[in-house]
């Protein structure tokens, strides 16, 4: 526990494990031998209630999250899900206990409780924007790799008590962090980095005179907390989501212009005409979102669809294969508040995610826009190799 004083307040820094029994008693025994006045959680409200109500997936709307355009972000929100439940079941301890812990002994001793973590969607949104194409690939197919049947599961098994109380201590964090800031900075910057800043900042603001403070935090963020004690930190621009890019919207535009217009030079200065150009682009396009579609397991409709959709949203911006092929597989497969509730199990197994309708929603929308873009580049190819 670290133990920083400002005036006539002191803060008391307790660094956990989420899925660690030792941290559940720790957070206990510190609320209810300090008594403080204030207790702050590692928590946005959005992931309190999640906790607290136990049922963070059952409101989900898909044709939502499809329309936007949102299901590969929630694809990876559910993959790092599993993940941390499936690291709790293996050490008996469902993840973010000791946060809850420290809610309850807040409760017990008459203190105010404090959610100062930023909005999750707020984090995960700024850490997807600062990644670029290919480190997504990367995530993402780390993630989906990692969805496998409990039995066969070994590196959940392998991990231990130890090793989770291990990772508390200062050197194993310090080479953690230092080896997450090598292998993907980008990450590190809006998971790590500007959390510290919030939540210090956050916990700072909470004290309002109180005599005694206890912040419940992850241990990877005391160090940068501490870095950040007493320092002024602009939380309105940390809590907004990222602004679009203003390049890449002039890129995501001229790209499909300057196609077209290169389609149509070429049939008047080549022996091509302007059908066939056309067709020699549209179609890889049509064929590589058709098949990558059947390969997520959609139905007959939702792959005519991908087939039919793929060439127009290659050169719309503003419309996209995944959304289009997702909404008509959520229409298809109409997924209930059942399947919803089942998300936090299903998500644990690769049978699991396959059975889903949700998780293959997702799954197909995802396939269908990656197939556009791979079709896009082939028939950009093919188009440059008849032209030249």
């Amino acid at each position: 526990m670290e133990v920083l004083t400002a005036g006539e307040t002191t803060f008391h820094i307790v660094g956990t494990a989420h899925v660690s029994e030792a941290s559940v008693a720790e957070v206990r025994e510190v609320i209810h031998r300090l008594r403080p006045e204030v207790v702050c959680v590692e928590l946005c409200q959005g992931r309190y209630d999640a906790l607290s109500q136990d049922r963070a997936f059952r409101d989900l709307d898909v044709f939502k999250v499809v329309r936007e355009g949102k299901g590969l972000y929630l694809l990876a929100h559910l993959a790092l899900a599993s993940y941390q439940r499936r690291m709790g079941d293996a050490l008996g301890v469902k993840p973010g206990a000791e946060l809850m812990a420290a809610v309850e002994a807040a409760k017990e001793v008459g203190a105010r409780v404090e959610l100062v973590d930023r909005d999750i969607h707020v984090t995960l949104k700024r850490t997807w924007a600062n990644l670029g194409l290919w480190k997504r690939s990367q995530l993402m197919a780390s993630l989906l790799i990692g969805f496998e049947d409990k039995d066969k599961d070994s590196a959940s098994k392998e991990v231990t008590v130890d090793d989770i109380e291990q990772l508390k201590e200062q050197k194993a964090l310090s080479e953690m962090l230092s080896e997450l800031s090598r292998a993907l900075p980008e990450v590190k910057t809006p998971l790590i980095d500007e959390r510290d800043q919030y939540l210090m900042s956050g916990v700072e603001a909470s004290a309002n005179g109180a005599r005694d403070v206890v912040a419940v935090v992850g241990a990877a963020h005391v160090p940068g907390m501490k870095t950040w004690f007493g320092k002024p930190v602009d939380r309105a621009t940390l809590a907004k989501p990222p602004p679009p890019s203003i390049l890449w919207t002039i890129v995501k535009w001229m790209v499909p212009v300057l196609l077209i217009a290169g389609i149509v030079w070429g049939s008047f200065h080549t022996d091509q005409s302007l059908g066939s150009l056309a067709l020699t682009w549209a179609l890889p396009i049509s064929v590589s979102a058709a098949f990558l579609t059947t390969l997520g397991g959609a139905k007959i409709p939702t792959i005519l669809t991908a087939f039919v959709v793929a060439p127009i949203a290659a050169l719309h911006p503003l419309i996209g294969t995944g959304m289009v092929t997702g909404v008509v597989e959520a229409w298809l497969r109409k997924p209930t508040v059942v399947d919803c509730e089942r998300l936090p199990d299903d998500i644990n197994s690769m049978r699991g995610f396959w059975r889903n309708p949700v998780t293959r929603i997702l799954l197909i929308a995802t396939l269908g826009g990656l197939g556009t873009m791979i079709g896009m580049w082939i028939g950009t190819a093919w188009v440059v190799s008849a032209v030249t």
